[in-house]
Formats: structure tokens, C-alpha cells, sequence
């Protein structure tokens, strides 16, 4: 035990005179700034080495990169609804180079093709007429300490989002679970001139109730249809508001 907490004790020293080294070689900058990095220093060295090597941008991340990479297509579907963006249609390509049209049913063309091209399939399907993506919620799944909370969170912010995480296990209740939920989607924070969108994360979404499951496919499944057939313009606009416009990322353990 003493030969492990003093080669512990090394290799910390090690890791701080290397950071503290790359710190020198940058240029000087304001005091404020300065302060700032001192008080951010000060707070690294009494935290987890976990939370102190965190991968902070997307380029940092050391997890699948085909899920990475899916995670952030599908997030970024979101951009026509969320930050009135248009979606960028892809060039067709010309026809001499056009593969045949197999006349095989579509079911056994599918059978054929790899989980990556279906994936890539799913995520160029085109927007619904709210010109949200086909599908409202994105499930990652995995053992503890695989980085999907990780993952989350920098994608999230590598988008352009504001991240709200909540425990799906704390609120056992389903009115209180209902309530987060349109809390982080549909309400929008009066605080900060340059507030940025909710991008809700539900995290252990396998150690909530059925009842809580149920409600949240309730919010992920409020068609159009329902809206439309409410005669008058007026009540059907506000029957609209009750539409998911936010993005949601559920994470769970066990799938």
C-alpha cells in the first residue's frame, strides 16, 4: 500500500509540473483572466481525476467514433425547428453513375445492407411537416463508465444547446416526471440576453417506473393529427404548442 500511494503521489507531481509547464509557454493574458485560471487551477487539484481529465469538446472524445458521429447527424436534424436552419439537401448524383433499381422488395434489399447503412438510412430521412426529424429521442446504452453521459453533454454543447440533465430514478412520481420534461422542452429561461435551447438528458431512464415511461411516449408521440382536427385556427394553434420542439437523449444501463 506504501508503494502504491507513493508512486501515486509521483506521477500527480509529474502531471502538475507538465501542466504547469504548458501553462508558462502560453502568452500572458489579462488579469481577470488570469485570476480566473488561478481559481480554475486551485479547483482542479481538489477534484476527481475523472471530472479533471473530462473530455470537454468533441475532438477530445475517445468513445466509439461511428456513435459519435451519429449522435451529433441526428442532433443537428434538429436545426430547422430549433434554430430556423435549413436542411442541406445532398446533390443527386447523375444518372450514368445511378446504380440499377433492384426489383427485389424493400424488406430483402434491407436484410442485405450493414447496421451503418441502415443507420445513415434513418438519419437522411426527411423532416415531418414541423420540420422535426423522424425520430424525437435518441436511447444510449452501455455498462457504467462507458462515457454516455459524456458523450451527451459534449455533443449537446458541441450543437449549440443549453444542457438540462435530470435523474429519470429521483422523480417517482409521474405528474412530477411530466413536469420536468415540458419544463426543459417548451419553457424558455428569461435569464441572459444570449439564452441558448434546452437540450433535455434523462439520465437511468431504465430505473424509472412504467408510468414515467408511458408519459414521456405520450410527449414523444403528440401527432399532428390531433391538432388538425380540432375545427378553428385559433384552438389548433394551441393545441400545437403542446408539440416536442427540443430534443430529448435518454441513457440507460440496461437496454
Amino acid at each position: 500500500r506504501r508503494h502504491v500511494l507513493e508512486a501515486s503521489q509521483q506521477l500527480t507531481e509529474i502531471i502538475n509540473s507538465c501542466l504547469e509547464s504548458q501553462d508558462s509557454d502560453e502568452t500572458p493574458k489579462p488579469s481577470e483572466d488570469a485570476e480566473m485560471a488561478d481559481d480554475e487551477e486551485e479547483s482542479a487539484l481538489h477534484c476527481l481525476w475523472v471530472d479533471r481529465f473530462t473530455p470537454r469538446r468533441y475532438t477530445e472524445l475517445l468513445s466509439d467514433d461511428y456513435t459519435n458521429r451519429c449522435l451529433l447527424k441526428w442532433l443537428k436534424l434538429w436545426d430547422t425547428v430549433v434554430f430556423g436552419k435549413e436542411k442541406l439537401v445532398k446533390k443527386a448524383k447523375p444518372s450514368a453513375e445511378a446504380p440499377p433499381v433492384s426489383k427485389q422488395p424493400k424488406e430483402q434489399q434491407n436484410k442485405w445492407k450493414s447496421k451503418a447503412q441502415l443507420t445513415e438510412e434513418i438519419l437522411e430521412a426527411e423532416l415531418d411537416q414541423h420540420k422535426r426529424p423522424k425520430y424525437k429521442a435518441a436511447l444510449l446504452c452501455g455498462p457504467p463508465g462507458l462515457g454516455k453521459t459524456t458523450l451527451a453533454h459534449v455533443i449537446a454543447k458541441h450543437a449549440g444547446y443549453n444542457v438540462v440533465e435530470m435523474n429519470a430514478s429521483d422523480d417517482r412520481s409521474p405528474e412530477a416526471f411530466k413536469t420536468r420534461i415540458e419544463a426543459a422542452t417548451q419553457m424558455k429561461s428569461v435569464l441572459g440576453a444570449n439564452e441558448k435551447p434546452n437540450c433535455l438528458i434523462i439520465d437511468e431512464i431504465d430505473g424509472a417506473p412504467t408510468a414515467s415511461v408511458n408519459v414521456l411516449l405520450n410527449i414523444l408521440n403528440r401527432k399532428e393529427v390531433e391538432a388538425e382536427a380540432v375545427p378553428g385556427v385559433g384552438r389548433r394553434r394551441r393545441r400545437e404548442g403542446g408539440l416536442l420542439l427540443r430534443p430529448i437523449i435518454c441513457i440507460c444501463n440496461d437496454q
